[in-house]
């Protein structure tokens, strides 16, 4: 008996269906772009819709990230119809975080639009159209008193000898003008300094006597100064980055400069 194969084509109809079950296979398979991503029917990522990708997107955002959104600074500035005023120099940044650009720096005295929204120490103001941030804590319902300023008249009827130098007459006339209750100034008197008529000492304590002292600070240029002392601190122009210094134990009020403030200039 001989075994052989059986030669025989397979029906038609077994063909048709194989053929047939190819082709539904073929066209279940995915479409791949030249990428490598797999394609739906809409050309997106197949399984991650535009909504879940907005959905994670937004789950990453942190609260400073959404504070910053476009849509949520743009309704800001649109709704920031509230003023207040600045009662200081306040650095100008572009967002509430450690992250932000300081811009520049905002007057005292000055008034402006503000969002309400506040985060991370800094509050949201409105300059120029931008939305900006500054410390919070500085912003006044009031205008605040523009405080000491160059100018003015002495009316208190107070006077420095003619011996002292312009820079002494200038600040007299300036603390006068400013500080009208101080009545007692001390200028020319036997040593140091004050004999050579670029010292004196302005009779004032307390708060007041602070504001003297920062008054003469701030316009150190323009009186010329080259150093204040009150109650026991020095600031001088030579280590004005150090700020206020702290002095040594005179011993008394007056040599403590307590019951004055003490100015030199050049």
């Amino acid at each position: 008996m001989t075994i052989g194969v059986v030669g025989s084509d397979p029906p038609s109809d077994l063909l048709a269906v194989d053929q047939s079950a190819a082709g539904s296979v073929l066209d279940r398979r995915p479409v791949v772009s030249r990428g490598g991503i797999r394609r739906g029917d809409a050309g997106r990522p197949a399984g991650s819709p535009a909504r879940e990708l907005k959905a994670a997107a937004a789950r990453q955002l942190s609260p400073v990230d959404e504070v910053l959104l476009p849509n949520a600074v743009a309704a800001a500035i649109r709704n920031a119809d509230t003023h207040r005023w600045t009662t200081t120099e306040l650095n100008i940044w572009t967002r509430p975080d450690k992250q932000a650009e300081q811009l520049g720096v905002l007057d005292a005295g000055k008034k402006v639009p503000v969002t309400g929204r506040a985060m991370l120490g800094r509050q949201e103001i409105v300059l120029d159209g931008e939305a900006r941030w500054v410390t919070s804590g500085y912003l006044s319902e009031e205008k605040p008193d523009p405080g000491p300023s160059l100018g003015g008249q002495c009316t208190n009827g107070t006077s420095v000898p003619s011996g002292v130098s312009s820079n002494i007459r200038a600040i007299h006339q300036a603390v006068c003008a400013n500080f009208p209750e101080i009545a007692t100034y001390g200028t020319l008197r036997g040593d140091g300094e004050h004999a050579q008529g670029i010292a004196m000492d302005i009779m004032a304590a307390g708060d007041r006597a602070w504001q003297v002292a920062e008054f003469l600070r701030e316009y150190y240029s323009e009186f010329g100064v080259s150093y204040v002392i009150h109650a026991r601190r020095i600031w001088s122009v030579e280590r004005s980055s150090e700020g206020w210094r702290a002095m040594e134990d005179r011993g008394s009020v007056t040599a403590n400069h307590y019951d004055h403030v003490h100015v030199t200039t050049y």
